[in-house]
């Protein structure tokens, strides 16, 4: 079934990402004596980073004309639809990424909280009661942007259940991915569909770089796992940039 289409005109949607990938440089200055050095390692470098090797070369699943430059912080976009994770994530597979992103800042902290505890929950700590991390500090920041084109909904969401499923992940997203490539093939310029992790959230996910309007930082969170007998606990504050 076709998801009927949508039209979008939302300013501000939240897109949380570690704090260390916001900046515009390279952490590579930091173990470099001199420029020449840096320029030497940032070469490097440039061989194994996707974002890089997509901007001038392409990647397998997207060329570098789809990606953005000349505009404030086109590496915080071309990173997203750059560096996919081996087995993708909900509506998109691992040869190519998306910007996901939410309404409401509280649902994308929940996206980005589900999967941060399910990952310290997977890490093995021998010396640790339970063997797992008991505790992890890190910081993320919020990006803000702007869309405005058609997007097709998963409305009403009981047509797209299967699309939905929050377990067993990566299982989970075996139908959202084939619906979403099948979309993509046909011009989509992404999906809205409610939140799996935050009852009454509102996400959405783009296809297309250059659909991502004026991306800029705002709030900077400091986000604490804390090990509970059933998981994890968190807490988020703000800080100061």
């Amino acid at each position: 079934m076709t998801p009927p289409l949508r039209a979008v005109q939302r300013n501000g949607t939240h897109r949380l990402i570690p704090s260390r990938y916001s900046e515009q440089g390279t952490v590579l200055a930091a173990v470099c004596d001199d420029a020449a050095m840096l320029a030497d390692v940032a070469l490097l470098d440039g061989a194994t980073n996707d974002r890089i090797q997509g901007e001038l070369l392409g990647l397998p699943g997207i060329s570098p004309y789809e990606l953005v430059y000349g505009i404030p912080n086109a590496h915080i976009v071309n990173a997203a639809f750059t560096h996919a994770s081996h087995t993708g994530g909900r509506f998109n597979t691992g040869i190519r990424g998306a910007w996901y992103a939410a309404l409401e800042q509280k649902t994308s902290l929940a996206e980005v909280v589900y999967h941060k505890a399910r990952r310290l929950a997977a890490i093995v700590v021998p010396e640790l009661p339970g063997q797992r991390p008991d505790r992890e500090v890190s910081t993320c920041d919020d990006w803000l942007a702007d869309f405005h084109a058609d997007f097709h909904a998963l409305d009403p969401a009981h047509d797209y259940g299967e699309c939905l499923q929050p377990e067993p992940v990566p299982l989970c997203y075996t139908v959202s991915q084939q619906l979403a490539q099948w979309l993509l093939h046909q011009g989509s310029h992404g999906i809205l569909y409610p939140s799996v992790r935050r009852p009454a959230g509102h996400c959405l996910v783009c296809f297309r770089p250059a659909l991502v309007y004026n991306p800029r930082r705002s709030d900077r969170l400091r986000i604490e796992f804390t090990a509970i007998a059933d998981g994890y606990r968190h807490t988020a504050t703000l800080v100061a940039k």
